[in-house]
């Protein structure tokens, strides 16, 4: 029994070898409120159609691994409550209970790897927390784009991770981080982490040959394209420093931590930039999905 439940469209897209774009679901169900999460989502998906390629919002529901979701599942997972935050290590509990869950970059990542679907657009990637090296938090993101054969397009890491510490992963891991269209890092809300990315790349088509050349090679995992931010929707980063410092202190106060820390920061930051945060993460991801979708375009051109 195959453990990954397709879409008709997205099976139809599979089948026919046209491009197709991953999709997170967090965004949906721990990213925005209600009811702008089902509008973004709607409009991520109907952004990659208009770019040539076939959206797969991934999910657990109902202990089913869902590669593709119909209008009236995206419906549920926008109003449900309580739904688990899935990534390497819980996903097969989820399933394996019948559960309804939502995939992060790691566990959309995996759900890609065993659609065959080889590009996938999201917001920013997770990565080394400041303070990881006494609470050693660090993302599963970033060991999971060293294992799985998916391109991530992203306005780089989150910005409130220590942007530095997670390049330094990356490199150890092997993940090429690859800017699009500037020589520095992106920093999500900004278009600049005050870092040099390690590698640029202009041209949607030399992406999809770097991602075919990796596997020719027989190395495993993805590679990492940086996406800055549409310059109109930016905010910079002399601005977002100390709204992210005042967020973590006013987190740190209320003991959060774990998987509750970037949620809680997000909502945070959100009232810090009344409302400035959000426009700019959703202006971000529908910038992703533009450049996803030409990337998964070229990536069905070439031979496997």
């Amino acid at each position: 029994m195959s453990l990954v439940t397709l879409s008709r469209a997205v099976s139809d897209a599979l089948d026919k070898c046209r491009p197709v774009v991953a999709l997170e679901s967090t965004i949906i169900t721990h990213g925005l409120p209600q009811p702008q999460n089902l509008e973004v989502a709607r409009r991520i998906e109907a952004t990659i159609r208009e770019n040539g390629a076939e959206p797969a919002t991934i999910a657990v529901i109902e202990g089913v691994l869902c590669v593709g979701l119909e209008d009236a599942q995206l419906e549920y997972l926008a109003a449900a409550e309580r739904v688990a935050k899935l990534s390497r290590a819980d996903m097969a509990v989820c399933m394996a209970e019948g559960r309804t869950g939502a995939t992060t970059v790691a566990a959309t990542m995996i759900a890609a790897r065993m659609a065959g679907i080889e590009v996938f657009a999201t917001g920013g990637i997770g990565g080394v927390h400041r303070g990881a090296e006494t609470s050693f938090d660090v993302s599963a993101d970033l060991q999971e784009l060293a294992r799985s054969p998916v391109t991530v397009v992203a306005a780089g890491a989150k910005a409130i991770l220590d942007l530095p510490k997670t390049l330094e992963v990356l490199e150890t891991l092997g993940v090429p981080v690859i800017a699009h269209g500037q020589d520095m890092l992106p920093a999500f809300w900004s278009r600049s982490a005050g870092l040099r990315a390690p590698l640029r790349m202009d041209d949607p088509a030399a992406m999809a040959r770097a991602h075919r050349m990796r596997r020719q090679m027989g190395l495993d995992g993805g590679q990492l394209v940086a996406n800055p931010i549409p310059e109109e929707a930016e905010i910079p980063r002399t601005e977002m420093t100390p709204i992210i410092g005042r967020a973590m202190q006013d987190a740190a106060g209320h003991g959060i931590f774990g998987k509750d820390v970037t949620p809680y920061l997000l909502q945070r930051i959100y009232e810090l930039t009344a409302g400035r945060s959000l426009e700019a993460n959703v202006a971000l991801v529908l910038n992703n999905a533009v450049l996803a979708a030409r990337i998964a375009s070229e990536l069905v051109e070439l031979p496997a």
